[in-house]
């Protein structure tokens, strides 16, 4: 491989990772501010988990269309496009005045959340199936640090900024700026990133001269009635549940019932994060590590994220207020294991999905994974308006969910070998014919 491609290569992952990174923050900066908003609207947890429930529905149902979208057209200027409407969506929700407002313009962000599939289907034609998990699990880190960037704007520095910038609250100065980081990716993916014919990544093609795969709904329609995706799929609705309840409701379960003062949350929560996106780059190479080794490798590692992860958030939720430091490290290892799974699955589509249909295949497994996604802020309010227990609600929701999930990988593992070998034979015969 030439120094220059390398060198280009190393460009897309730096860009695709700011665009991550920062569209993450601005994404998840609702949850750091769920006491403001919620002061400046006079909101209860079941109209707070309303607000959530729209943007997740609203991305629920873009996933396909951006999926088909992809496969059929330039994946760099659909994902410029997708950053421009994330800046413009923020920017509306920082200036409208009524909850109704407020929701249908925080709905409206689901829009451009929904646009990944073609990132990761655009990185699975720069990297090959070995370095696939460790490259996802890079860009992927880049969620929970914008996460952490995300709560640091809202506990540090949206509270200094009230007023200071045309008499507006702080949250609203605040969307107002990330809203303009979005506007200027955009610009930046659109000129600088080059499409990559689908494909040219895989080892069957390695040293050849590939054509354009053009999408067809037959190859979709076949990669659908893989066991492995049946597995994935379900999953997948099951495992979201966790990373929306905690997103959205943990800051105010520790400001509430836990006791903690911005500061407290800061410094339990940065930690944390910064561990969890940690976790997403051990996940990714603990994949490709074992996928080298065993075809199933990426489905182990899965697995044992998810019952881990339950194990420990179990016994965090369930330690005394008073005993902050055990909390702690509970939360700690809970976040060391959550993200296993997630560059795995990401890999696993593709590894049993043609190139020219990669987007489309990731955009259904992300639909139905929103499809029960969607419910969980509303889900989680409701138990804790019912209850007056946010502690109650998030355990509920996130040991059941990933209980779940840890049979469903178990099943998986049936059928994600034979899966496998099934598109590379595909693939083998393809390249004869180059």
């Amino acid at each position: 491989m030439s120094e220059k491609r390398t060198g280009y290569r190393a460009f897309v992952i730096v860009v695709f990772f700011l665009f991550v990174l920062l569209h993450q923050t601005d994404k998840l900066l609702i949850g750091s501010m769920q006491l403001p908003v919620s002061e400046t609207f006079g909101l209860n947890d079941l109209q707070w988990g309303f607000i959530n429930t729209g943007a997740l529905i609203v991305g629920t149902i873009f996933y396909p269309i951006w999926g088909y979208l992809y496969d059929r057209y330039a994946r760099a200027k659909l994902l410029a496009l997708a950053s421009f409407i994330w800046g413009a969506t923020t920017w509306l929700s920082s200036i409208v005045r009524t909850y109704p407002q407020f929701l249908a313009a925080r709905s409206s962000t689901g829009v451009d959340d929904s646009s990944y599939p073609g990132l990761y289907s655009l990185v699975a034609d720069y990297f090959g199936p070995k370095l696939r998990g460790r490259v996802y699990g890079i860009l992927q880190l880049a969620q929970p640090i914008g996460y952490l960037l995300g709560m640091i704007l809202a506990l540090m520095v949206a509270p200094n900024l009230d007023g200071l910038i045309f008499r507006l609250e702080g949250w609203r100065t605040i969307f107002l700026f990330t809203g303009l980081l979005g506007i200027a990716m955009a610009a930046v993916i659109y000129f600088g990133i080059k499409e990559a014919p689908r494909g040219q990544a895989e080892e069957e093609f390695e040293g050849q001269e590939i054509g354009q795969f053009r999408f067809n709904w037959a190859a979709l329609k076949d990669v659908m009635k893989k066991k492995t995706m049946w597995f994935v799929f379900l999953q997948g609705f099951a495992g979201v549940f966790p990373w929306n309840v905690i997103t959205f409701f943990f800051f105010g379960y520790l400001m509430t019932e836990r006791g903690y003062d911005n500061d407290a949350v800061l410094l339990t929560m940065g930690p944390v994060v910064l561990i969890l996106a940690g976790g997403y780059f051990v996940g990714g190479m603990l994949g490709d590590w074992l996928f080298k080794r065993t075809l199933k490798g990426r489905i182990i590692v899965s697995s044992v994220g998810v019952i881990l992860g339950a194990l420990f958030l179990f016994l965090a939720m369930n330690t005394p207020v008073d005993q902050r430091t055990t909390f702690f490290i509970l939360m700690c290892l809970t976040a060391l294991f959550m993200p296993f799974s997630s560059p795995n699955v990401t890999s696993t589509v593709f590894d049993i999905s043609l190139p020219e249909i990669r987007s489309s295949a990731q955009a259904v497994e992300y639909f139905i994974e929103n499809s029960g996604a969607a419910l969980a802020p509303t889900l989680a309010g409701a138990i804790a308006f019912s209850t007056g227990s946010k502690q109650f609600a998030i355990t509920v929701v996130c040991i059941t969910a990933w209980v779940l999930c840890f049979f469903l990988y178990l099943g998986a593992l049936f059928f994600v070998e034979r899966d496998i070998k099934s598109l590379h034979a595909q693939l083998a015969e393809r390249a004869k014919t180059i």
